[in-house]
C-alpha cells in the first residue's frame, strides 16, 4: 500500500524515544495513510471468519474480484452434519451462478466501504484528541466528543458521541485498535423513534498479515437500544477472523468456492 511522504520519511528514519507531533497531526496522518492504503490495495484474502455473538458459527471466507464466497463450516463448536454440510454447499452454488446476487454483494460492499471511508475522515474534527502513551511500536491516543463539531447524520451521531482510545503503529502510520463508548444517549428522531443507551461499546483490532498488508482482525460491538413500539434496536457483533493467506488475482468463483471447503 501506498504510505504518504510524512510517513515515508518517518519510516526510514531512527526510531525516536518520543513522537514530536501534536495529536492531531498523527490521527490526521494516520487517516491519510489508511485512505491512501484502501485506495492501493487489491490484494484478495481466504480467512477463517468465526462469529460467537449468536451460536458459535465459523465460516471459510475466499475473496475473488468478483465476490467474496462464504461456507459455513461449524456451528457450536460442531462439524456441520451431512445434510446441513450439503444445504451449505447447494447455497454457495447458488450464490456464485447468481448475477443478482453478486450484484447485491457488490453494491453492499461499495456502501460499506464509502461509509467507512467517511467515517475515517470525520475522526480529526468529530473528536478532541490527546496523546495518551507511546512506546516503541504504538502510540496511544484519547478521543473525546468535540463539542464543535456538528454530525451531517445518524451514522456520524452515533459516532460522534464516543470517547475511547485509538491505538497507531508509529512505524507506519496504520491504525491498530480503535475502542470506545457511548458517553450519552442518542435519540433517533427526538427520542419518539428510538434510543441508543449510553454505555455501549465497539471495538475494532486491526494487524499487518503480510509486509504493508492490514486488515480487521476482530470486531466487537455491544450498543442497545428501543425504537417505535419498545422494539429492540442496536448491534451485537463477537467477531474474529483469522488465517490470513493471499488468494492469486485470477481465482474464479467456482475455484473460491472449492477453496472454501478446505481450512488450509
Amino acid at each position: 500500500m501506498v504510505v504518504l511522504g510524512a510517513a515515508m520519511l518517518m519510516a526510514l528514519s531512527p526510531l525516536r524515544a518520543q513522537d514530536t507531533r501534536s495529536a492531531d497531526e498523527i490521527v490526521r496522518t494516520a487517516v491519510k495513510s489508511e485512505l491512501a492504503a484502501d485506495h492501493a490495495d487489491h490484494s484478495l484474502w481466504k480467512y477463517r471468519d468465526e462469529h460467537k455473538e449468536a451460536d458459535d458459527s465459523v465460516s471459510i471466507v475466499v475473496q475473488t474480484r468478483y465476490g467474496s464466497v462464504s461456507r459455513l463450516i461449524s456451528r457450536g463448536g460442531q462439524p456441520l452434519s451431512p445434510a446441513t454440510a450439503q444445504a451449505e454447499d447447494q447455497k454457495v452454488q447458488s450464490f456464485i451462478h447468481s448475477p443478482a446476487k453478486l450484484a447485491k454483494q457488490k453494491r453492499d460492499g461499495a456502501q460499506d466501504d464509502k461509509n467507512a471511508s467517511e467515517l475515517l475522515k470525520m475522526l480529526p474534527e468529530a473528536f478532541t484528541w490527546t496523546v495518551q502513551s507511546e512506546d516503541a511500536k504504538n502510540i496511544t491516543l484519547h478521543f473525546a466528543p468535540n463539542p464543535d463539531f456538528t454530525p451531517p447524520d445518524m451514522q456520524s451521531r452515533v459516532m460522534s458521541t464516543m470517547e475511547g482510545e485509538l491505538v497507531v503503529d508509529r512505524k507506519q502510520n496504520r491504525i491498530v485498535t480503535i475502542r470506545g463508548r457511548l458517553t450519552q444517549d442518542v435519540l433517533i428522531g427526538w427520542g419518539i423513534l428510538g434510543r441508543l443507551h449510553k454505555g455501549g461499546t465497539f471495538r475494532v483490532e486491526r494487524r499487518e498479515v503480510a509486509p504493508g498488508l492490514w486488515q480487521i482482525t476482530e470486531t466487537h460491538v455491544n450498543i442497545q437500544g428501543k425504537a417505535l413500539f419498545f422494539k429492540e434496536i442496536g448491534e451485537h457483533q463477537d467477531e474474529v477472523q483469522s488465517d490470513f493467506t493471499r488468494v492469486p488475482p485470477d481465482t474464479t468463483l467456482e475455484q473460491a468456492a472449492e477453496m472454501s471447503k478446505s481450512l488450509n
